[in-house]
């Protein structure tokens, strides 16, 4: 359990602070929330359809309220130093900072900051990332199809500065 734990935060596949990797975003160009966040149509599982860490792998996550407030749960597919792979889930406590902005606490103590960037109509595909740069992802309540959200999405985080080359597409 220990390995699974240590895994999933050297993913970096959770929302980073500046303390976590490299920047993926010129620093100089505007970002900011969406206006069309709703916590309500929000709610429910997502799947990381891609994003910057190079190690990045199958997760998902959802918001979830609990009687000591409002968690981030990840939930990811992960192997022991022994081989040994399964699908794991971590509770990460969250302070909402304002519409659509997050702060999750991480395993290791420290605290990652996350934005939803942008949405679709529907609530179908969504952008997170952060002001840092160092975090990014496209989301997707399927793991697959929705092709034309995700270029959408693509086309979002390049209008807020992010290396789009570096992006990571999850299989």
């Amino acid at each position: 359990m220990a390995a699974a734990v240590m895994a999933l935060g050297a993913c970096a596949a959770t929302p980073p602070t500046a303390a976590y990797g490299p920047s993926y975003r010129n620093p100089d160009a505007l970002i900011g929330v969406t206006s069309r966040y709703n916590a309500q149509k929000f709610a429910g599982v997502w799947y990381i359809r891609a994003g910057f860490d190079p190690a990045l792998g199958r997760m998902a996550f959802r918001m979830i309220d609990t009687h000591k407030g409002q968690v981030m749960r990840l939930g990811a597919f992960v192997c022991d130093p022994a081989g040994v792979c399964g699908d794991f889930s971590e509770d990460l406590p969250v302070t909402r900072l304002g519409k659509g902005q997050f702060r999750a606490r991480m395993p290791d103590g420290q605290d990652r900051d996350f934005w939803v960037l942008w949405v679709d109509e529907g609530f179908r595909t969504a952008v997170l990332g952060n002001k840092q740069g160092n975090f990014g992802w496209i989301v997707d309540r399927s793991t697959k199809g929705g092709v034309d959200r995700i270029k959408a999405a693509t086309e979002i985080l390049d209008f807020n500065g992010y290396d789009i080359s570096k992006l990571k597409v999850v299989k």
